[in-house]
């Protein structure tokens, strides 16, 4: 079924069940969740956003000609409100039944089976090659709080299901599994 086909079912299934509620009847079974999804935590950036406006709210402060003092307040209040927003915006990885999903430069990007060329997962990292234009999807422990163990886990099943090279370095050596 295609995405919007099985987006259509589900909304009509959780239409139906919540008048069979009312009604006192049993619910309907419905499928179970699509996807599995793994969050991260992005913190870099908006702690420049923020460190930057720090700076720049004494900085303006200092200044005596400024022309428009309320004009650099809202200036000060959208890069911290930017700063907010991005610590807020959680990136993920969608691992679906045949495709992945991440979000990159504000955009939601979906890589099907087919594309992917190789999965390495290393201590920390998790690593996704694919056969599109750009570059491959580096999943951090470091920049961006991933579980990357649990991920790599469930990334190696998907890599059996779909019969996908995947790679797992050891933490000692660098070697191989």
């Amino acid at each position: 079924m295609s995405r919007s086909w099985e987006r259509k079912v589900r909304r009509n299934s959780t239409q139906l069940n919540k008048q069979r509620k009312k009604q006192g009847k049993s619910m309907m079974s419905t499928s179970t969740v699509a996807f599995e999804e793994f969050k991260g935590r992005s913190y870099i950036l908006p702690m420049v956003l923020v460190g930057f406006t720090i700076i720049y709210a004494f900085l303006g402060g200092a200044m005596t000609d400024v022309q428009s003092p309320t004009l650099y307040w809202v200036t000060v209040f959208c890069y911290l409100g930017l700063g907010i927003i991005l610590f807020l915006r959680r990136p993920f990885l969608r691992i679906g039944k045949g495709e992945l999903s991440t979000i990159k430069w504000n955009r939601i990007r979906t890589l099907p089976a087919q594309e992917i060329t190789k999965i390495v997962a290393q201590p920390g990292y998790v690593v996704i090659e694919h056969s599109r234009k750009g570059s491959s999807w580096v999943f951090s422990r470091t920049m961006n709080r991933y579980d990357t163990d649990t991920m790599g886990k469930r990334l190696q099943s998907f890599a059996q299901q779909h019969r996908i090279e995947f790679v797992e370095e050891s933490k000692s050596t660098g070697t191989v599994k």
